[in-house]
């Protein structure tokens, strides 16, 4: 590694002690590039939102769910910048103000994601090809190529799975590993009803937005109030006058 790519890091008051860390002052990681259309914008945000309003979804795992968010792998290389990415076990650093904690830098964190998922909106994004390399490479366990447009064939999903460092066609939508899975999903979301990619679990059942749980929530407390009404009327008819619980 040449020289002006590392940096030395007194890690100690008498000096003794020394780690070498990146020289990440050269790198843009921020652009202004936006996304390339509504459609991927709302399906980012399907595939990031609701494992936040679920942490538990990933059982006890601290983790890192992002759209358009660089991924560099190595210093000399440009970044991956998926269009959603999940890491298990790591967590956003407290001073996150500081450009290493700004992307995601495998070497900060340790590991690359877990799963990569790229949403097709054009011809030309490489995702079957130079990206499903590159992915495989870097060390991605899972990757999704997810096609609404149909813009590569007529399949709307594809799934891999790394095996001895390269990906191989996954037929069952589930990550074993990340004991999480993907699913189409046909419903409303913002206010447009179309074929979704979702989050799922082990039961085949979506990981909920944070507004299906707030709905959800309302529906289960108007079942317990009317079958709270109900069991008093029938009381009352006994000649039984239920007690206020308030």
């Amino acid at each position: 590694m040449s020289q002006d790519l590392i940096t030395l890091i007194d890690q100690s008051p008498d000096s003794s002690d020394w780690v070498i860390e990146p020289d990440i002052s050269h790198l843009a990681i921020e652009g202004d590039v936006p996304v390339d259309n509504l459609i991927s914008g709302k399906q980012q945000r399907l595939l990031t939102e609701p494992l936040y309003s679920n942490p538990l979804a990933l059982g006890s795992h601290s983790f890192l769910v992002s759209a358009n968010v660089g991924v560099f792998y190595a210093i000399w290389q440009p970044p991956l910048v998926p269009d959603v990415f999940l890491s298990l076990d790591v967590a956003v650093p407290q001073n996150w103000l500081e450009k290493k904690n700004h992307t995601d830098f495998v070497w900060e964190f340790g590991k690359p994601p877990d799963v990569v998922i790229e949403i097709v909106s054009n011809q030309v994004g490489h995702e079957l090809d130079s990206k499903l390399t590159a992915y495989a490479r870097m060390g991605v366990s899972y990757y999704a190529v997810y096609d609404p447009l149909q813009q590569l064939g007529n399949t709307l999903l594809q799934v891999f799975e790394a095996r001895a460092g390269r990906y191989q066609a996954l037929p069952l939508l589930w990550f074993e590993q990340v004991r999480i899975g993907l699913m189409l999903w046909e419903g409303g979301f913002e206010g447009k009803s179309d074929t979704w990619l979702r989050w799922r679990d082990r039961n085949n059942l979506p990981i909920p937005t944070g507004a299906e749980r707030a709905e959800q929530e309302r529906q289960r407390a108007e079942q317990a109030e009317a079958k709270a009404a109900k069991l008093a009327a029938q009381l009352r008819k006994l000649g039984i006058e239920p007690e206020d619980g308030s």
